[in-house]
């Protein structure tokens, strides 16, 4: 079944303009991001810095949780999950 990666606007030229991203489950964050990686590169350099850690102004969240508060990139993605990326917004 897999898990599905929903991108908002601001993401989706990374990716061939797509709204959602059908990847591999199960696993954890860092594994969709691996596979992220290998099929939209560009998607992957705006998620993760140079040491593969989830860039500061991305957020992630599976199934409604913050990965962050949960196990961080080793967060579980179970087979059906939906996954949000969103970018911080700043500006005054």
């Amino acid at each position: 079944m897999g898990a599905v990666i929903l991108l908002p606007g601001v993401l989706r030229p990374e990716a061939a303009d797509a709204s959602r991203l059908e990847v591999s489950a199960p696993g954890t964050v860092r594994d969709v991001l691996t596979e992220v990686a290998e099929r939209w590169p560009r998607l992957s350099k705006r998620l993760r810095d140079e040491r593969g850690e989830l860039r500061r102004y991305v957020n992630l969240y599976v199934d409604g949780e913050e990965c962050r508060r949960v196990k961080g990139l080793d967060t579980p993605v179970p087979d059906g999950a939906e996954i949000q990326i969103i970018p911080s917004v700043a500006g005054g």
